[in-house]
């Protein structure tokens, strides 16, 4: 099929890449503006970018697709883009932007996007990190007939799969990125019209973007929520408390099965209970949360063996405080 593409980090990128070895041609790439990354704020270009250019896609880069928004002079030249392209359909993936209703009537078939959760639960721009956090046992992607709401339309093909223990938003953003082109690719096959079904009313849930004020650790809830929380943050923006006074980056923790862990009186919660190398033992709100893999500002992401073999280990001390 003769394909717009709208995307712009890495899970798009695998779905684009899945695209082009299949065949199908990519009339034009719509991808996020150059960014500011690393430490010397230097412009960098998308993983989708990267890809178009070294496959000499043609390529845009909108800062708006709105024609009455604040850059119209963007939107006009994408419009005209994407109607010279002359397209069966268009693929969006994590693109960032979002699509008015002139840009979903240009193509032939509409515009098909690869959704990380089973809709309608998790709509939104964060599905991944919301499922872990939540504590649910399966998740998956949908490829979805878009319209104008928020990942509202009508799905045409849904595959799930169960979110492991250990799942991080990392990892399981890799399997879901895999499961998706693969469904995209299943869907394109199929022949056209292609069959859709509308979302049910029951069970919709809201993925809101992740802020980074939600990473600092609250010690008072429990230790199985933020167990999760850990997991779900992990890579960004990652979870943080305070350790003597310095910022410390939680990146792996378990919650205690055993109550027998927290003495008979309670103690204040974000106190370190036990330090040894299977780990700091932390009271919480409601139970006991093991430390796994710590990191300093500036240093790298340790075992816990590891990271107390270099500081104190604050056995008493309240963290966050």
């Amino acid at each position: 099929m003769r394909l717009i593409f709208a995307g712009t980090p890495e899970f798009a990128q695998q779905a684009l890449v899945a695209l082009h070895a299949a065949g199908h041609e990519i009339a034009l790439v719509l991808t996020q503006p150059d960014r500011p990354a690393g430490r010397g704020l230097q412009l960098q270009a998308s993983p989708v970018k990267q890809f178009a250019l070294a496959h000499q896609l043609p390529l845009a880069q909108p800062r708006s697709l709105r024609l009455d928004g604040k850059y119209p002079d963007d939107a006009r030249a994408a419009q005209h883009a994407i109607a010279q392209a002359q397209a069966d359909a268009m693929v969006v993936a994590a693109y960032g932007l979002i699509l008015p209703a002139w840009a979903l009537a240009v193509p032939l078939l509409g515009c098909l996007n690869i959704h990380a959760s089973l809709l309608p639960r998790w709509r939104g721009a964060a599905p991944i990190h919301r499922a872990i956090e939540a504590g649910d046992a399966q998740t998956g992607v949908c490829i979805m007939q878009m319209d104008v709401g928020l990942d509202t339309g009508a799905v045409l093909l849904s595959r799930a799969i169960d979110i492991h223990p250990d799942d991080t938003t990392a990892s399981l953003h890799d399997r879901l990125a895999a499961l998706g082109a693969q469904a995209m690719l299943d869907v394109l096959a199929q022949a056209q019209p292609w069959a859709a079904q509308p979302q049910v009313e029951e069970g919709i849930t809201y993925a809101a973007k992740i802020d980074k004020h939600e990473a600092l650790i609250d010690w008072s809830r429990p230790a199985t929520v933020l167990a999760r929380r850990i997991r779900a943050f992990d890579p960004f923006p990652g979870a943080h408390t305070l350790w003597q006074g310095q910022p410390l980056k939680i990146w792996a923790a378990l919650a205690l099965p055993d109550q027998s862990q927290v003495p008979p009186s309670p103690p204040t919660p974000g106190r370190v209970l036990q330090a040894n190398a299977h780990g700091l033992d932390v009271a919480t709100g409601d139970g006991v949360l093991r430390l796994l893999q710590l990191q300093k500002p500036g240093g790298k992401r340790l075992a816990v063996a590891d990271f107390l073999r270099g500081t104190p280990d604050g056995l008493g001390q309240i963290l966050g405080a």
